[in-house]
């Protein structure tokens, strides 16, 4: 991280034995701990001072587990694809005995790569479809979630009704036992 003058350096003391000015370190937190908060160094930041970064909330939601696991498995299984069908074209420039055995798993590995890429993106659409995530503002999940939200509505309604008539006490009855 760069540093100013001022922030590396501190304040300046008086050395006694020499009478020179010598200057003192101060400790700051550390950025990472705890007690280091974004207000924990505000009274030691120069007047001119502008941060390097400003902190953003993520545009986007963090996947689920399922579909990270998917992510990170393709990722890894497509590196090292590619890993392979590299050797396989130096072995085969080379003219390596290596080449065939290589190009035939460079071959496995693309397959393999595929149905990666193909499990990331089933593994989302079934995590979508199972939670209801979905983003079409007609799609079955938000109509049933309507439907619920109504017949709670409903329920509550019919409850607060009948808590209505118990309390008026025999008015609005037709007749009286």
């Amino acid at each position: 991280m760069l540093m100013g003058t001022a922030e590396r350096r501190g304040a300046p003391a008086d050395d006694e034995a020499t009478g020179a000015t010598v200057p003192v370190a101060r400790k700051t937190p550390d950025r990472d701990s705890p007690a280091a908060g974004p207000d924990s160094r505000a009274d030691e930041r120069p007047s001119g001072y502008r941060p390097l970064w400003t902190e953003e909330p993520a545009r986007r939601r963090r996947l689920p587990d399922p579909v990270r696991t998917a992510a990170v498995r393709a990722v890894l299984v497509v590196a090292v694809t590619l890993i392979l069908a590299m050797v396989a074209f130096l072995c085969t420039l080379a003219e390596s005995w290596l080449a065939f055995p290589m190009v035939l798993g460079s071959v496995a590995g693309t397959v393999v790569a595929t149905w990666g890429v193909l499990d990331v993106w089933v593994t989302r659409q079934v995590w979508n479809q199972r939670h209801g995530v979905v983003s079409v503002p007609s799609s079955t999940a938000r109509a049933m979630r309507r439907e619920r939200r109504r017949a709670r509505r409903l329920a509550r309604a019919a409850e607060r009704g009948q808590g209505r008539i118990g309390r008026r006490g025999g008015a609005g009855q037709l007749s009286h036992p």
